[in-house]
């Protein structure tokens, strides 16, 4: 029962703190003018583009096969497309309505933290399992994950800065994207083992979901913003960002 308690305390703390950083990183950057807010959307969705197909979907390529990530895939899209449906746009009937404007974006932000759960709790899983086969795997799974999960907290943040979230209020709900890492570092111990396949699908599912609301909300949003191509220049810095991150912690 400690063991249990003890790997849920280090995935919830993985996931806590890695999106929670990513949406404090986010909150330093200067914002003034709504350039600036296009920017920082694009750039938002350019790192979220860097990570699901430099880290994502590989990841879920690894686990499985083509099959089992593009049926998640396509399962996540599918569940966005019902979202919708539920959560309907906000239209803009003026380039300068704040309101809807600011509905919207944190509508996109709160969808984007969903897609951003679901792709924690396999993580979670890892470390859970890891954690029982070996402790020092445990917990270095957590640590990596954990600072796999700084773009997401940044990407996540992007919108809710532009929709005028207090700082605190951003930092805090991105860390929340991260709890389900906690459920699945309990279930992953507690289980042991969890089926490659069932992993490769969750990671697809995850990587469908925010594919479609990078592409539905994010950078359309920030092209409503967008001046001196601030949409443009945001989203090729935020895939090189991403990029290069990557590359520097899994070196």
């Amino acid at each position: 029962m400690t063991n249990l308690f003890f790997i849920t305390l280090i995935g919830t703390a993985a996931g806590f703190l890695g999106t929670g950083c990513g949406g404090l990183i986010i909150n330093l950057l200067p914002t003034t003018k709504k350039r600036d807010l296009s920017f920082v959307l694009a750039f938002s969705g350019g790192i979220m583009l860097a990570v699901l197909f430099q880290d994502l979907i590989p990841e879920a390529l690894n686990y499985g096969t083509a099959a089992t990530t593009l049926f998640g895939c396509a399962l996540g899209i599918g569940f966005l497309l019902l979202l919708d449906c539920y959560m309907p746009h906000m239209h803009i009937t003026s380039k300068y309505d704040s309101c809807n404007k600011s509905t919207r974006l944190i509508r996109s932000s709160i969808l984007l933290g969903i897609g951003i759960a679901m792709h924690n709790l396999p993580e979670g899983l890892a470390i859970g399992a890891g954690y029982v086969a070996s402790e020092n795997l445990g917990l270095g799974l957590a640590f990596i994950l954990a600072l796999h999960n700084i773009p997401e907290g940044m990407a996540m943040a992007g919108p809710m800065k532009a929709a005028g979230v207090k700082p605190l209020k951003t930092t805090i709900i991105c860390g929340l994207a991260g709890i389900p890492t906690g459920i699945g570092a309990l279930l992953g111990s507690a289980l042991g083992s969890v089926s490659e396949g069932f992993l490769s699908t969750a990671l697809g599912f995850a990587a469908g979901a925010m594919l479609y609301l990078v592409f539905d909300e994010l950078l359309p949003i920030s092209q409503e913003l967008n001046s001196h191509h601030s949409s443009t220049f945001g989203a090729v810095f935020g895939v090189i960002f991403g990029l290069l991150f990557l590359m520097l912690i899994n070196s």
